[in-house]
């Protein structure tokens, strides 16, 4: 199954999340069963992220935005953990400092642009700007309904400017779920410094920002900047679709390991031929 024809977020349609089930897990009918697949995709993930950092003529972006226990982190955890750390960086952007906020909206989040041969993964990203802005009216709304523009235009600038590929992912929950993994972090000693008194009034604007959501997703999902939305109720599915799609994006990038800087032949016979005979 091609995940990305699947998932992604067509432009110039409206985004309807009502329409897409948060529950659903594709063809295998477990983990188990998932993890042959989830494996396989993994590795081709780190060939191909190694070839790229050595390559250092493209970059890649991943976005990763979705509601309050959506599992960001946990993607981050279990398909970025393929890589190797040498090329790739990851951004977690929360509230922004005083000095951020003093700058355009944009100003934090391009210093962390991938550079060629870096993978970057945003956790939260300027998408937050469009979302928690407009929900709580932090800013006007003439200056958020701007920012959709300047978003499409910035990241347009990296894929002309600086060979960027950019992908972005909705992990899409229902209310229900969210509720129940709320509850598991209050059982599970190891994550309970995760929860926030904000985890639960926040609900109470699910659907502002479930409306939030759909406006980004339709408003700025672009042919060189596509937005997926991916069923996340299923953790190990949202691993199995994130990873094929980074791993088939990857692939279309086509990274080639760079030309030798040195004559082999010459070092073979200068450094080699003698230690050989």
């Amino acid at each position: 199954m091609d995940f990305r024809s699947a998932f992604a977020v067509k432009p110039g349609a409206a985004c309807s999340l009502a329409a897409i089930d948060p529950g659903y897990h594709g063809p295998h009918a477990d983990e188990a069963a998932a993890r042959v697949d989830l494996e396989g995709y993994k590795e081709k993930i780190s060939k191909l992220q190694r070839t790229l950092y050595g390559d250092r003529s493209k970059a890649l972006l991943i976005v990763l935005q979705g509601i309050d226990g959506a599992g960001k982190d946990g993607t981050c955890w279990h398909v970025i953990s393929a890589m190797d750390p040498q090329g790739v960086k990851v951004t977690g952007f929360k509230q922004p400092t005083p000095e951020e906020a003093a700058h355009d909206f944009l100003w934090r989040v391009h210093a962390h642009a991938p550079a060629k041969g870096e993978i970057a993964v945003f956790n939260r990203s300027q998408y937050e700007d469009v979302l928690v802005a407009r929900v709580h009216d932090l800013v006007p709304q003439s200056q958020w309904e701007a920012r959709y523009r300047f978003i499409n235009e910035w990241e347009r600038l990296l894929v002309e400017q600086n060979d960027t590929t950019i992908i972005k992912f909705f992990l899409y929950i229902s209310k229900e779920e969210q509720l129940e993994r709320f509850k598991r972090r209050l059982d599970d000693p190891a994550r309970q410094w995760k929860i926030s008194k904000a985890d639960y009034t926040e609900r109470a604007r699910w659907d502002d920002y479930i409306a939030a959501f759909e406006a980004a997703l339709s408003k700025c999902t672009t042919s060189h900047a596509p937005w997926y939305v991916i069923p996340s109720n299923h953790k190990w599915f949202r691993n199995l679709a994130v990873s094929q799609i980074i791993a088939d994006t990857l692939a279309d990038m086509h990274p080639q390991w760079p030309k030798p800087s040195v004559d082999l032949d010459e070092i073979r016979r200068l450094y080699h031929g003698a230690a050989g005979a």
